[in-house]
């Protein structure tokens, strides 16, 4: 598999990480190398990851961060860090509890092998039948409402942003859609696709065209998460904020693709 590297950021997972399945993972899927991003942590997940680095500390590499400051800015660093040793050829993040299975991984590297036009593929939490998806049926309804408005507002198609497993080709324009802090904590992944967005439509190229959803083969719902019901709440608010934030570039996109005709 080409060389990539997953960012994990983590916050207080010392009790759930699961050292074991992430060490299967990079035994299994050769090329695969993971950065883990300690978020401040006020329990003992420093220590786990060191613990962890030094059963592979040729496939391992910890970021620290002094303060939490939420997942974006987790992820950012973590970023950074692997942008600025030597470059993988693809990179993405990856939840610390794995509801996304490492498996996965190679499913979402053999799109961007395979379509060199590709920049992003992102997983998608979709129920088909032949699939195992066990997500919680309230928090499956409010992620129809949320993508539903966050469609609307990139004038895209797009039916799960905020699925932790995503992966990108390296490239500049994904530096640069990392270098300034996010608004939102939790659902930056919304200003990160709008940020590539501009980037890339000022070379002349459609957000559809360079980003492919994969239905994820398997994916549940793991106790202990971070995002209760109110954050999911404020989330709405930090998408409206998001996209008044950027109403000079999504407006005209929405008129440009029809996406404001009755």
């Amino acid at each position: 598999m080409a060389d990539t590297v997953l960012i994990v950021p983590c916050y207080n997972e010392a009790a759930r990480l699961d050292a074991d399945a992430f060490l299967a993972g990079l035994e299994a899927i050769e090329g695969l190398r993971l950065r883990f991003v300690d978020d401040g942590s006020q329990d003992d997940t420093l220590a786990v990851l060191e613990a962890l680095r030094a059963r592979a500390p040729s496939r391992i590499e910890i970021t620290a961060c002094p303060k939490n400051g939420g997942k974006s800015e987790a992820v950012r660093a973590g970023v950074h860090a692997a942008l600025a040793d030597a470059p993988p050829e693809y990179l993405g993040y990856w939840d610390a509890d794995l509801a996304t299975p490492l498996a996965e991984v190679p499913r979402f590297v053999r799109v961007l092998d395979t379509r060199p036009d590709v920049r992003v593929v992102l997983g998608s939490r979709v129920r088909l039948l032949g699939r195992r998806i066990k997500r919680k049926v309230s928090r499956h309804l409010f992620g129809r409402v949320f993508a539903t408005a966050v469609s609307t507002m990139l004038s895209l198609h797009v039916y799960d942003t905020q699925c932790g497993a995503k992966v990108f080709r390296v490239a500049p324009d994904l530096a640069a859609a990392f270098g300034a802090p996010f608004m939102s904590r939790w659902v930056f992944d919304v200003e990160l696709l709008v940020r590539l967005m501009i980037g890339w439509e000022a070379r002349g190229l459609e957000a559809a065209d360079v980003i492919v959803e994969l239905p994820l083969e398997t994916w549940e719902d793991v106790a202990g998460s971070k995002v209760s019901f109110a954050d999911g709440l404020r989330a709405i608010g930090e998408v409206a904020a998001i996209g008044a934030r950027y109403r000079d570039v999504l407006v005209p996109r929405r008129a440009r693709l029809g996406w404001d005709d009755p």
